[in-house]
């Protein structure tokens, strides 16, 4: 009940925390919904946020491999959003001028969401060709990134616009950040199977 209670809480705080933020550039006549919504920021808080609440309101219903394998998704696209923010984007305006709204989505809700596949990790365990699914969006956001940019100009992150440093600098960056989500689902497949075998074990032992 508890678990449940929190991932509502953390669930409704990042959807508020974005409404927030949608608001502030609306007020200041700077809001550019496709372009907002086009930042992976963005797209993997409302992943996360979706299934944080999906999770408290299933509480009752037992385990679900689909949710949890969507559940391991969201973790390492947050786990990317974190990383990628405080190496090279930490002083780049990425639409998220409001301190709280900055932090929630860059920093607590990844935490939050990685502490929440420790505790509740998936309830039978993912194969590595489940894991290989995880990496469909990121490429899918990629693709349509660089597409979108190269039609309307705009591009949410300045390491993905070839006017900065051409389209090599871009393939580096990206090449880079591929490793670094291969890695983190690695990893965090790793996590969330090692968790489960240990509850079970806790679990299975004599009173």
């Amino acid at each position: 009940m508890l678990l449940a209670i929190l991932r509502l809480g953390f669930g409704l705080l990042t959807f508020t925390a974005i409404g927030s933020q949608l608001r502030t550039l609306a007020n200041a006549g700077t809001l550019d919904v496709v372009n907002f919504l086009s930042y992976f920021t963005i797209l993997s808080n409302l992943i996360g946020a979706t299934l944080l609440v999906v999770g408290a309101l299933r509480w009752r219903t037992g385990d679900d491999a689909m949710i949890d394998l969507l559940r391991g998704a969201a973790v390492v696209y947050l786990a990317v959003t974190f990383i990628v923010f405080a190496v090279l984007l930490s002083n780049t305006d990425v639409d998220l001028a409001t301190s709280w709204v900055n932090t929630v989505l860059h920093e607590l809700i990844p935490i939050v969401v990685l502490i929440d596949w420790l505790v509740d990790p998936p309830f039978v365990r993912l194969s590595m060709r489940q894991v290989g699914t995880w990496l469909a969006f990121p490429i899918g956001w990629v693709v349509y990134i660089l597409i979108r940019g190269a039609l309307v100009g705009k591009y949410p992150y300045p390491f993905l616009d070839p006017a900065n440093g051409g389209y090599f600098s871009v393939a580096v960056y990206c090449a880079g950040i591929a490793v670094l989500v291969i890695v983190l689902a690695a990893v965090i497949h790793w996590l969330g199977n090692t968790s489960r075998a240990w509850l079970d074990r806790r679990a299975a032992r004599p009173a």
